[in-house]
Order: C-alpha cells, then structure tokens, then sequence
C-alpha cells in the first residue's frame, strides 16, 4: 500500500522498487504472511501512474522458464502471462560459420523457453501489486541520503518533498542499480571488467512474424539477439539486442535508419523476411561488474548493484530473481527460529546457498561473450564443434537449455 508517512523502525527497508526490488518485497510479505512483519519499499520515482500510454520503443525483458515459476509462487503470473510473448523456439548461429543448433519448448516439454515482456507492462504489474498489498508499504518518490550501521541494523535517512526523517531496520536490501551511490557511500568495491563492447538496443519490425521464435546470433563483434514481441498496430516486432565494437557503436547510432537496416541484414539476413522499421536507438557500455561484498550484518545486495552480467542469454535479471527468491526462503526460515532478519549467519546462508548459481551464470556469460566475440582460428573451431555438439546430442542440449531456462539441477 502507499504511504505518506513513515514509522521509525522496519523489519526489512527495500531500497529500490524496481523490478528486483518489488518482486522481492512482494514475495517476502506472501511467504511471511504476517502483518507484523514490516516491509517498506522506497522507491525514487513516483510508481503511481500506470497509464503510460504504449509504444513500439517500449524496452522488454526476456523472463525464463524459472522465473515464471518464481512469479507463479507468488500469484502473479496470472496477470503477466497476458502481457508476455512466449519464446517458442530457439535457434542458435554463428555468422560466417557452420554449425548451428535448435532449442525447441517440445523437446523440452515445457509450454514455452522463457517469456518475452515489456519493462513498462510488468513494472505495472508489480507496482499494481505493490499498491493492493496490505503486508509491503511504498514511500514514492523518496531517496535514502544515508545508511549507517546501528545497534539494531542500519539507520537511514530518507529524503521526500525537501524533509529529511531517520528510520532504523533490522535488515536492509539494496536493489538500486548497478551505480549505487548508497553501495559506494557504504566503502563496498566492486570488480569490472570491461568488454571493449555496447550493446545497440532498439525494437525492429520485421516482414514476416516471429511465430514465437527467438534468434541468438554469434558474429564477429559479439552476439545479435532478436527477441518475439507482441505486434503493435500490426506491426511484426522483436526486441533487437546487438553487441558491437566501441569504433561501431556511434556510426550505428547516429546513421540513416535505411543504413542501419541495410547493416542489420548483412549480420541477421532475411530470416523475418525485410526489415521495414527501426525504432529509437539506444546504446550502453557493456561489463562484468561484481560486488567485492553482498551480505554484511543488516545488509544484503540484490540484483544489478549485486552483478551486473552482459546481456547474453539474458541471465542478468533472471539470476536477480532467483537470488530474491533464495533470500526469501533463508528469511521464511529465520523469521520461524525468531531470529532477526538481519542476522549475519543468517545472510551468510543466504549466500552460500546461491554461490553456485550465481558462479555458473557469470562464468557462462563471461565465457560465451569471450569464445563468441573472437574469430582467432582455435575460438572458431571451439564455436563450430560446441554448437554441432549441441545439434547432434539431445542430452547435452537439454542440460543448455535447462540452464537456460533458469531449471538447476
């Protein structure tokens, strides 16, 4: 529910009400389902209006198979499943290359690999979810100026329409993005490794319609995604994420639209059939970025401001909540031993149960990005036998897609 006002004292202060942030106070107060457990979600941009009218440049997110999993759990994802385009299908290339192999729902016996949806469409849904709850409380638009640690956890200092007012929490859970001002008031370093790359990101509109197949395709200067979108006004759309050298990125951004369509087929060919529109071009640096620290006693770090992953295979927010879910259950568990949330070997378990998770998923990103993104004679033959690989053993392809799909083990 929204408020205006503030107590003095939370059991847990979710800093952060974006996508990571608000499933994570969400599904905290589903699983506790006790109103004495108190949640507050600060949020620095005002999430009441959910009117925001549609758009063909509307940013999407590809949520896994898992992920789906997660939000049925917490009742949601009756309302998202409208709203998402199903990815039906697969198909895996390397430009210039042989070899090439399919993931297919069938094979998998699932309904689909994972969903496709608009940033706007499921913050909605979320804040809605937000708004309609009576166990999470919402301060928007607020910022933290402060958190320093206390006797009973941490004390913030919220700002909100010019006043300043302190609260404690036992727990805090910063989900504020990967340049955390509160991560670096707080001395906690990070790690970066810088990938020489920007991902192009735009919406295309395609001859042909995308009959629920998504396209990961390797080349040179890194992988090309086009991921199904919902038409808009009968438009055929995908989702276009395309990762290119540092010397390509302005020449892509600042070229004719007929330029940039001419180059996008060179890389992604006709498998849609003609390109006929380009949305807004965007571009972003792309890193590795790790926190030295994710837990301390009265704090834990969730999602980008956690690691921030290339955007290959789209594991960033799917891992973000696959950790919030693991939270939740290490919290389930301390809240039925009485024992603070913010209970340092509570937030040490926490950890160590997705250490693993979270080591696979980087090493998996950080390593396709490198073996994909370098044409030297070994990294090429290592590409065409791992993805002939892939098509010809159905066991091994299952386990990628699995992984994929955000379904350990």
């Amino acid at each position: 529910m929204q408020v205006q006002t503030t107590a003095t004292q939370y059991d847990v202060v979710v800093v952060g009400g974006g996508l990571v942030g608000a499933s994570f106070a969400l599904n905290l107060s589903q699983q506790i389902n006790d109103s004495a457990y108190s949640i507050l979600v600060v949020e620095a941009v005002d999430s009441t209006n959910f009117d925001q009218q549609p758009s063909f440049d509307s940013r999407s997110t590809a949520l896994s198979f898992g992920s789906r999993q997660i939000f049925e759990t917490m009742k949601l994802w009756s309302a998202i499943t409208p709203l998402a385009e199903p990815i039906i299908e697969i198909q895996v290339s390397d430009r210039g290359h042989f070899g090439r192999t399919t993931l297919s729902s069938a094979e998998q016996g699932v309904e689909a690999l994972g969903y496709v949806i608009e940033n706007r469409e499921l913050g909605d849904v979320l804040g809605r979810a937000m708004q309609t709850s009576s166990g999470v409380s919402l301060l928007a638009a607020a910022t933290i100026t402060q958190i320093k640690p206390c006797r009973s956890g941490m004390e913030l200092t919220v700002a909100r329409e010019e006043q300043l007012t302190k609260l404690s929490a036992k727990l805090v859970v910063l989900a504020d993005g990967g340049r955390s001002s509160i991560c670096e008031g707080l001395g906690i370093d990070q790690t970066k490794t810088d990938y020489g790359q920007h991902a192009i990101i735009t919406n295309v509109a395609f001859e042909r319609p995308h009959s629920g197949v998504a396209f990961e395709r390797f080349t040179e200067s890194g992988p090309l995604a086009v991921l199904p979108l919902s038409d808009f006004q009968k438009s055929n759309r995908g989702s276009l994420v395309w990762t290119v050298s540092e010397s390509s990125r302005e020449e892509l951004l600042s070229c004719h639209e007929e330029t940039f369509r001419s180059m996008l087929t060179q890389y992604f060919g006709e498998r849609l059939g003609r390109i006929m529109q380009v949305g807004k071009r965007a571009a972003y640096p792309l890193s590795l970025t790790l926190a030295k620290e994710q837990v301390r006693p009265g704090l834990v770090l969730l999602g980008n401001v956690a690691h921030t992953l290339h955007p290959v295979a789209g594991q960033g927010l799917n891992l973000a909540l696959r950790d919030s879910a693991a939270l939740v259950r290490q919290l389930v568990i301390a809240k039925e031993q009485q024992v603070d949330p913010g209970e340092v070997k509570s937030l040490q378990a926490y950890l160590e149960s997705q250490n693993q998770d979270q080591f696979e998923s980087v090493l998996f990103t950080d390593q396709t990005v490198k073996l994909f993104s370098n044409n030297q004679w070994g990294q090429s033959a290592i590409r065409k036998l791992g993805l002939l690989g892939l098509e010809l053993m159905p066991s091994i392809r299952s386990r990628f897609a699995r992984s994929a799909m955000g379904l350990k083990p």
